[in-house]
C-alpha cells in the first residue's frame, strides 16, 4: 500500500524534560518558535507515568503502551540479580513509525531514546540516549554518512567544551534531520533533543546554559519548519523537571531496619554499577583499553580500593568513614579527591541472594522480592508471597518524612499501576514519592533519610502542544497523557491505533478507530555491554 503524498505531513518535536513551570523561567523572546507553536494551537500539561524516566518514558509515547505492554521500567533491565542497560531489544511492542510503514508512510526519526539497535523500515533512523556514541543506524552506514554531510555527529555532548558542547549537539541534531528529510523525503518525522533534560543533572540551576540549549532547540525547530513545511506539528515531552524540596529516602536502610535487607561489606554483594565513573571514555575509544597514564591510575585506584574493602569487611566502611569526614567537615573534599571505584569497594552493600526485599534501581521506584523460583536465591516463598507484599505496603505508606508530611502520594502493588504480558519485569510493589518533591535512594547510607543527591528531580507533569491542518485548536487537551501521543500522531495520517493501546486519540484531531494489528514478535535481545552509556547514566545519577 502506498498512500505517500508530497511533503511531510507530521512532524513530531520531543523535548525531554520540557515543561511550562521551566519555560515560563525563561526571557520572553528566548523561545518565540515554540511560543507561535502555542499560540498558533493549543496545549496544556501532559502527564507522564510512573516510573517518570527516558527510557521507559518514551517507549510509553511511541507505543501508546504502557511499561507493562512494551516491557521497560528502568534505566536497567535484569535478569535474576545481573543488570544490563536497556535497549531497543528490550521494548516488545511498534513504534508508530513501523505502523506508519504498514501503511506506506516513510519517517525520519533522530535522536529518539531507546531505539538502538534499529529495526527496518521504509526511512532512516539515527539512534538517541541509551545508544552508544557511535551507533548502528538504519540504513546501514547512515552514521558515516551523516559524519561527511554534516561534519561530526556525536550522540552525547561533549561537556569539555561547556555550553558549546550541549549546543553543538543541539545543532547537528536539526543538520541531521534536515538532511535526511530532504533525502528521503519522509511523511513523517520525529526529531528529540535530550539536552533540556541532561543540562538539569550536569549542570543544576545554571541558568544561563539552560537558556542558551532552550534557544538553540528553538532555532534547530524553526529551522526544520522552514525546511519541511509540515502540516502537522506536535511538541511533547516525556515528563518535567523541578527542584526537589523534600528529603532523600533510602529504600534499603528501611528496609534493613526492618530486617527484610542483609548487607555485605565491600567485596560481593549490589553491583558496582558505577565501576566505569572514573574511566577515560572517549568517543570511539575502548575503556578496556586506556592511555597509559590511566593504566597507571587503575592500578594505583584498584590497590587503594583492595585495602578500603579489605578495611570494610573489617567493619570500617565507606559509610563509617564518610560519617566521621562529615563531622569535621571534610566529606565532601575527601570525596572529590578519592575515585567513586575506591569508596564503592568499601561500600556496605545489599545482600541480594539473603534478602527478603530491596530496591534495585532507584529509577525503578519499587521494591522487589526476593521470591523463590524467580529470583537465583530465593526466600520469600510463593505462598508467603501477597502477605509479605502487603505488610511491606502497609509498612511504606506509613511512613513520614522528617517534617511530619506523608513521604508517598502513593505505594502500590504493581499490577495497580501497570497491565501486559511484561508485568512480570516490574517491581513488585510501586513507590510515588509525593509531588515527585523526594528523591529515592537505593544505597546504604546508614540512615533513612538524608539530602537529597541531586537539586533537581523529574515530575508528572511534561507538556503537548499542537498546531495544523489536521488540529482542531478551539479544542482542549486538558487531560493528555504520554500514552494518548502515538494513537493521535497515527490519526493525523487517518491511521487505525493498535487496539492493545491504553491511550486514545485526543480530541484535537478526528479519530480513525482502532484494529488488530500482527504480534510484533520481538523474540531477540541483545546486551548494551557498552562502557561509554553506563559512564553517561552514572554521571547524570540515574545510575548509583
Amino acid at each position: 500500500m502506498d498512500n505517500r503524498d508530497s511533503g511531510v505531513r507530521t512532524v513530531v518535536f520531543g523535548l525531554d524534560a520540557a515543561c511550562h513551570s521551566v519555560l515560563d523561567r525563561l526571557p520572553e523572546d528566548a523561545v518565540p518558535t515554540l511560543r507561535s507553536i502555542f499560540e498558533a494551537g493549543v496545549d496544556a500539561p501532559l502527564r507522564s507515568q510512573v516510573p517518570p524516566w527516558t527510557p521507559s518514558a518514551w517507549p510509553s509515547l511511541y507505543t501508546g503502551m504502557n511499561p507493562g505492554k512494551h516491557g521497560i521500567f528502568d534505566f536497567l533491565s535484569f535478569d535474576g540479580y545481573e543488570w544490563d542497560v536497556v535497549n531497543a531489544t528490550h521494548c516488545r511492542e511498534r513504534p508508530i513509525w513501523e505502523l506508519l510503514d504498514r501503511y506506506g508512510f516513510r519517517s525520519v526519526v533522530v535522536n529518539v531514546p531507546v531505539t538502538h539497535p534499529p529495526t527496518a523500515f521504509d526511512g532512516a533512523l539515527v539512534p538517541g540516549y541509551m545508544a552508544p556514541e557511535s551507533p548502528t543506524c538504519h540504513p546501514a552506514g547512515l552514521f558515516d554518512e551523516l559524519d561527511d554531510a554534516i561534519g561530526s555527529y556525536r550522540v552525547y555532548p561533549d561537556e569539555s567544551e561547556g555550553e558549546h558542547g550541549y549546543t553543538a549537539a543541539v545543532s547537528s541534531r536539526g543538520a541531521a534531520f534536515r538532511y535526511l528529510a530532504d533525502r528521503f523525503d519522509p511523511d513523517f518525522g520525529f526529531l528529540q533533543f535530550q539536552a533540556t533534560d541532561t543540562v538539569f543533572h550536569d549542570r543544576p540551576d545554571d541558568w544561563e546554559t539552560i537558556e542558551a540549549i532552550y534557544c538553540a532547540v528553538d532555532t534547530e525547530i524553526q529551522l526544520v519548519l522552514d525546511a519541511c513545511d509540515p502540516d502537522n506539528v506536535f511538541v511533547v515531552s516525556d515528563h518535567g523537571m523541578g527542584p526537589l524540596a523534600g528529603v532523600e529516602f533510602r529504600a534499603n536502610d528501611f528496609l534493613a531496619g526492618r530486617g527484610d535487607v542483609r548487607t555485605v561489606a565491600g567485596g560481593d554483594g549490589m553491583p558496582t554499577w558505577s565501576t566505569v565513573r572514573d574511566s577515560e571514555l572517549k568517543a570511539g575509544g575502548d575503556a578496556a583499553d586506556p592511555p597509559r597514564r590511566e593504566q597507571v591510575a587503575a592500578l594505583r585506584d584498584s590497590a587503594l580500593a583492595a585495602a578500603v574493602s579489605t578495611a570494610a569487611r573489617l567493619g570500617l566502611t565507606s559509610q563509617r568513614i564518610g560519617r566521621a569526614l562529615e563531622r569535621v567537615g571534610l566529606a565532601e573534599t575527601v570525596a572529590r579527591a578519592v575515585p567513586t571505584s575506591v569508596i564503592r569497594s568499601g561500600t556496605e552493600r545489599v545482600d541480594f541472594p539473603n534478602s527478603a526485599a530491596y530496591m534495585r534501581s532507584r529509577t525503578e521506584c519499587g521494591i522487589r522480592l526476593n521470591l523463590v523460583g524467580r529470583e537465583p536465591d530465593g526466600v520469600v516463598p510463593p505462598a508467603e508471597y501477597e502477605t509479605v507484599r502487603a505488610e511491606l505496603i502497609a509498612a511504606l505508606r506509613e511512613v513520614e518524612a522528617p517534617d511530619g508530611s506523608s513521604l508517598f502520594e502513593a505505594v502500590l502493588p504493581r499490577e495497580a499501576v501497570f497491565e501486559g504480558s511484561q508485568i512480570e519485569r516490574a517491581a513488585d510493589i510501586v513507590l510515588v514519592p509525593a509531588g515527585f518533591e523526594h528523591f529515592l535512594s537505593a544505597e546504604i547510607r546508614g540512615s533513612v533519610f538524608g539530602r537529597p543527591t541531586e537539586p533537581w528531580n523529574h515530575k508528572l507533569d511534561g507538556l503537548v502542544a499542537a498546531r495544523g491542518e489536521a488540529i482542531d485548536a478551539g479544542r482542549s487537551l486538558e487531560g493528555a497523557t504520554l500514552l494518548d501521543i502515538a494513537p493521535t500522531v497515527l490519526a493525523t495520517f487517518d491511521v487505525p491505533a493498535d487496539r492493545r493501546m491504553d491511550g486514545a486519540a485526543l480530541r484535537i484531531v478526528e479519530g480513525v478507530g482502532r484494529q488488530d494489528y500482527p504480534d510484533p514478535q520481538r523474540t531477540t535481545r541483545t546486551t548494551t555491554d557498552d562502557a561509554t552509556v553506563e559512564q553517561r547514566l552514572t554521571d547524570l545519577g540515574y545510575i548509583e
